[in-house]
């Protein structure tokens, strides 16, 4: 691996310095869930999700994909391109409206009723700065993110047509080789490199920051100074491709654009520049005329139907979450692309009530957080990392093999300066957790344990214990609580439940029920190395293609 780009391989005695003024909401690390804003691209008429919805009661489809994420937009394209009709059903809304600011999505650091997913509080990644709390009211509405609480654990995921390609930062990072047979044991590495790994890149449209522009430009200041400390550490630091159009984000820094990414615009969605799953996969889907879309649609059951296929129960949602209607269709096959907690908590449930009695004992198990744990450093006042800060990050430092680690250097976009570095950490964290289904209670739990993040926390100091020694600086203890160092409360990257070769077949067929299907990170067993979405991505695109050469019925093309 390159010391220089990352292509296919990622407090105390804190002055105030008046830094409340102006924070508002504090990104948090939102920019980099890897883990997961629609149909824009720069504020264009950007070619928007499939609109021929929602689904009507009593419909038959060839092929039903529950969600629009990495591993079911995969799905539906590759689907649609052998001629077969697809049909997604997606929990969340479209978002192709704009809000009465004119803009789709509001911005990082003003959450309205936009940002949440049926919450009236938000509950923001950093939650404290400088001993105030930075949570608001907010109207319950079907907002853009998810934060949800369980097992010890909050687990940050996209809502909306295109998932988490709408609310993370867009690293686009492939695994490096040697760490991949600890990712997928089951899964032939050369193929992967050889083919799938560059499909699923092209298909994302990842691109890397300009090396020469990121060396003078303000917003990116803040990525220098993380540079500059990790190098004179000992580290590494790597360039990361990422899925933004860096032409655009040119231009914004230049003034010649309206500003997004250099807006701070990342936790909530993006306005302009970022080329999530709405200009991509979806895009392409939807230009072969067999693929839908029914927004605000959520899967509650799936059973064998009488005459073949399956029977699936949908309940149709307001903004509000309520029911307003409950569908029963037939589906020949069904693809779970949830995400990791949507598919591994409806697969439980479907197998514990009895709804999918085949599923094997491996439902729910292996779930991990990719070992994310936050930290940020106060710097010294010659060190100030910039008033503007691009809210996607290009960089991080790799210390995995020595330490486990494997840090994004993070933007804080608070609009004034700050002095700090801010850091998400992937690490090597070897606790999985599993998913079950409390009868009682009528609702699937997470086993995860709080004391499971010390791996990490302990992994991530062999980065920045050495850095902080080196540059005689101290770690923020005002970002996640009163006197609290590390953001160990939380993940962006949810993996496992429903692990290739153990709950499923070795491309993603489920036990018991032929025509049933995994297509999502459910599939990963807790941990990438790296941020997972082009690991995902580039999953599907093999388990797709090896679907449709064995199980599809020339019938149906």
């Amino acid at each position: 691996m390159s010391d220089r780009t990352l292509h296919g391989n990622h407090s105390e005695g804190i002055s105030r310095r008046g830094f409340m003024a102006g924070t508002g909401s504090l990104l948090g690390a939102a920019a980099l869930a890897g883990h997961s804003r629609p149909a824009h691209a720069r504020n264009r008429t950007a070619a928007p999700a499939p609109a021929a919805g929602p689904i009507e009661s009593g419909a038959r489809v060839p092929s039903l994909v529950i969600g629009t994420g990495y591993g079911g937009s995969v799905a539906a394209l590759r689907l649609a391109e052998a001629g077969v009709d697809v049909h997604m059903v997606e929990m969340g809304m479209a978002w192709d409206t704009p809000g009465p600011d004119g803009k789709v999505f509001c911005n990082t650091t003003s959450p309205d009723y936009r940002a949440y997913w049926l919450r009236t509080r938000t509950k923001q990644p950093l939650s404290n700065f400088l001993g105030f709390p930075l949570d608001k009211d907010v109207p319950r509405h079907t907002g853009i993110l998810d934060a949800e609480e369980m097992g010890g654990i909050t687990v940050y995921q996209g809502r909306g047509v295109g998932g988490g390609s709408l609310v993370n930062g867009g690293m686009a990072v492939t695994p490096r080789r040697a760490n991949f047979p600890a990712i997928l044991p089951s899964v032939d590495p050369a193929e992967m490199y050889a083919t799938y790994y560059p499909r699923a890149n092209a298909g994302l449209g990842v691109g890397l920051v300009d090396p020469a522009w990121f060396d003078t430009v303000d917003c990116y200041r803040f990525a220098r100074v993380g540079r500059k400390h990790a190098q004179r550490s000992g580290f590494p630091f790597l360039f990361v491709p990422d899925v933004y159009d860096w032409d655009y984000m040119k231009r914004e820094a230049a003034g010649t654009a309206p500003k997004s990414a250099v807006a701070g615009e990342i936790l909530y969605g993006n306005n302009h520049g970022k080329k999530s799953l709405q200009q991509t996969y979806l895009a392409r889907a939807r230009a072969t005329g067999r693929v839908t879309v029914s927004p605000l649609h959520k899967v509650t059951s799936v059973t064998p139907a009488p005459g073949g296929g399956y029977t699936v129960t949908i309940e149709q949602i307001d903004t509000t979450g309520t029911t307003t209607a409950t569908k029963t269709v037939t589906a020949d096959r069904v693809f779970f692309a949830a995400g990791s907690v949507g598919t591994s908590k409806l697969l439980v449930r479907l197998k514990a009530t009895g709804a999918l009695p085949g599923l094997n004992g491996e439902i729910g198990k292996g779930w991990g957080d990719n070992g994310n744990v936050m930290c940020g450093r106060a710097n010294h006042l010659w060190d100030p990392t910039g008033k503007v800060q691009a809210s996607i990050p290009c960089g991080g430092i790799d210390n995995w093999d020595a330490g486990g680690a494997f840090a994004e250097i993070a933007p804080l976009p608070t609009g004034i300066e700050t002095y700090a570095s801010f850091y998400l950490s992937i690490t090597r964290n070897p606790h999985r957790a599993e998913f079950t289904y409390n009868a009682a209670a009528g609702r699937v739990e997470l086993n995860w344990q709080t004391a499971w993040k010390q791996p990490s926390i302990d992994m991530a100091r062999t980065i920045f214990d050495r850095i902080n020694a080196r540059e005689g600086t101290i770690y923020r203890s005002d970002l996640f609580g009163l006197n609290k160092v590390w953001g160990d409360h939380l993940t962006y990257h949810p993996l496992g439940g429903a692990v290739l070769d153990k709950a499923t077949d070795n491309h993603g067929r489920l036990h018991g029920h032929p025509g049933l299907y995994v297509i999502d990170g459910a599939l990963i067993p807790g941990n990438t190395s790296v941020n997972p979405f082009v690991t995902i991505t580039a999953l599907a695109e093999r388990n797709i293609e090896n679907i449709i050469a064995t199980d599809l019925q020339q019938g149906e093309r």
